[in-house]
């Protein structure tokens, strides 16, 4: 299904993810309860984090030829892609902190890995879902100024995108598609949430991307639980060359495991999914949940072992580094 726009949240279908008031995930249970929180702040053990980990400088990105896909690792979520000869900036987050003031919220533990002025280009912008770490209006306004890419996101969410300046986003429902910037862009099923605000919980949605150019694919997961969602969208593209995946952000499983998978999970995702290789990311920047700062790249590295994926399969970069790879 090709859309060039769609309506906001409130004018949605009815679906098998939207209620006409809120959206919602098939796989999983209902959202958390105020117990269930109020229990989770109380008996939550955080393993301390470094306040600041110096990760080496790496040389920016360079603009590569367009039978190559090439992965620059700015950190959390946030990854330049070439794909094709279309650059591809993901859930852009320059910021100190994601948060809605600058003053208090998860701080950096690590600068970005590269600076945003050293980026070759930005001819599209994505954006999973709402969440301060995914969407970060100070980035986003430095990005419209400096490049006007094309932007596509979830519904709902273009509402949001307008307080940076950007005024035409494309909002997708999910296993919708857009032509944007020479790319074929899906917006793919996840099992996650939404909120920016204590009063609008799932009014907008979330999910991931595929992203077609030049017989180039990529997968990107944004935020995720494990659910059917990885098989169903092998079963639309059977060909996938890069996937992106979250490995971090998952304790304690009892809390976090319907919104973000764990490393073995993620290596389960790899697995449904069958892409020629995948890359970890949302780990080792902001302290989002218990886990030591370390923990996400060990543990892949186990579960990688245990199910006899080599390092070129599930592999994660370098803050800052980037790889090519040749296009099948």
């Amino acid at each position: 299904m090709d859309a060039t726009a769609h309506p906001v949240a409130h004018g949605a279908p009815i679906s098998d993810h939207f209620d006409g008031e809120r959206f919602f995930n098939p796989h999983s249970p209902a959202a958390k309860t105020r117990r269930e929180i109020r229990q989770w702040q109380r008996t939550r053990r955080k393993e301390p984090w470094p306040r600041h980990v110096q990760d080496p400088p790496l040389a920016p990105p360079g603009r590569v030829a367009h039978d190559r896909i090439a992965a620059t690792f700015i950190g959390h979520s946030t990854f330049l892609l070439q794909i094709g000869g279309v650059c591809v900036l993901t859930d852009p987050i320059w910021s100190a902190r994601c948060s809605p003031v600058s003053f208090a919220g998860p701080r950096r533990a690590r600068r970005p890995g590269q600076n945003l002025d050293t980026l070759p280009g930005v001819d599209l912008l994505l954006v999973t879902h709402n969440h301060y770490d995914h969407m970060d209006l100070p980035t986003l306004r430095k990005v419209r100024a400096r490049w006007s890419p094309r932007v596509a996101t979830g519904l709902g969410n273009a509402q949001h995108l307008a307080k940076a300046g950007i005024r035409s986003a494309v909002e997708l429902d999910w296993w919708q598609s857009a032509a944007l910037a020479g790319a074929r862009v899906t917006y793919v099923p996840a099992q996650h949430f939404s909120s920016r605000t204590l009063r609008d919980r799932n009014r907008s949605l979330w999910g991931g991307f595929v992203v077609e150019a030049n017989g180039a694919v990529v997968y990107f997961a944004g935020d995720t639980g494990y659910c059917p969602h990885f098989a169903e969208i092998r079963q639309r593209f059977p060909r996938i060359d890069l996937a992106l995946l979250p490995i971090g952000a998952y304790e304690p499983r009892w809390f976090m495991r319907q919104q973000h998978v764990n490393p073995e999970e993620a290596v389960r995702a790899h697995l449904d999914l069958a892409p020629r290789r995948s890359l970890g990311m949302h780990f080792g920047t902001f302290q989002l949940t218990d886990e030591a700062i370390d923990a996400p790249v060990l543990a892949l590295r186990q579960a990688r072992t245990g199910v006899g994926l080599a390092a070129a399969d599930f592999d994660v970069l370098a803050f800052g580094e980037t790889r090519q790879y040749v296009a099948r």
